[in-house]
């Protein structure tokens, strides 16, 4: 098995994360993909959709990192709900100086080619947000121009709601820390995601 896959080089620890969506899947060829590149640690999550908002598996990998830590996936859509989730990732892995490497992609982040996605990912990331935020805007406009009655304002506008949840997926911030730093409840923040229509 080792000599399918390609041997991934690295400093520090692997810390290996696998994902199917349904228990119908199985996590084997993944699992045997993360251990023929001698992965240190593994954290899984079986029959969780890329959709759903919290994966423990995700979540306790993300607690274990440190930095100098190398993320080891089979595929990059294994790892991220959404390609803007992915992004997230990989802007905060860069932030927190922790790499990355997908066995099926040849991406490894350690090589100075392999530097490039990190930047690559965090200009998406921010341009996905942009058009968020001017889509949001001008449906609003346009609302406005139909006689539409709006209502009240909103307590967050669309670029504070863009900046709010970049700062939970990006810097890691929870929830309600993020919340407390715009002078709303962890409820207000939720439905302001879903008006723009950024996962939770």
């Amino acid at each position: 098995m080792s000599d399918i896959w390609p041997r991934i080089e690295c400093t520090g620890r692997k810390i290996g994360y696998a994902r199917v969506s349904t228990f119908d899947q199985k996590l084997r060829m993944q699992m045997d993909a993360l251990k023929a590149v001698d992965c240190d640690l593994i954290f899984t999550d079986h029959g969780v959709s890329g959709a759903k908002s919290s994966r423990p598996g995700l979540d306790d990998m993300l607690k274990e990192l440190k930095a100098g830590d190398s993320v080891v996936v089979l595929k990059l859509d294994r790892l991220g709900r959404s390609v803007l989730h992915l992004s997230d990732l990989l802007v905060r892995f860069h932030r927190e100086d922790i790499h990355f490497c997908s066995i099926a992609e040849f991406i490894n982040t350690t090589t100075p080619g392999g530097k490039f996605i990190f930047h690559m990912f965090s200009a998406f990331a921010e341009f996905q947000r942009d058009v968020i935020v001017e889509n949001t805007i001008a449906g609003m406009e346009a609302a406005r121009k139909r006689g539409k009655q709006i209502g009240r304002p909103f307590s967050l506008n669309p670029q504070q709601v863009a900046y709010a949840h970049a700062s939970i997926h990006q810097l890691g911030k929870t929830r309600k820390q993020t919340a407390e730093r715009f002078g709303v409840s962890t409820m207000t923040l939720s439905r302001a995601f879903a008006r723009l229509e950024l996962q939770n």
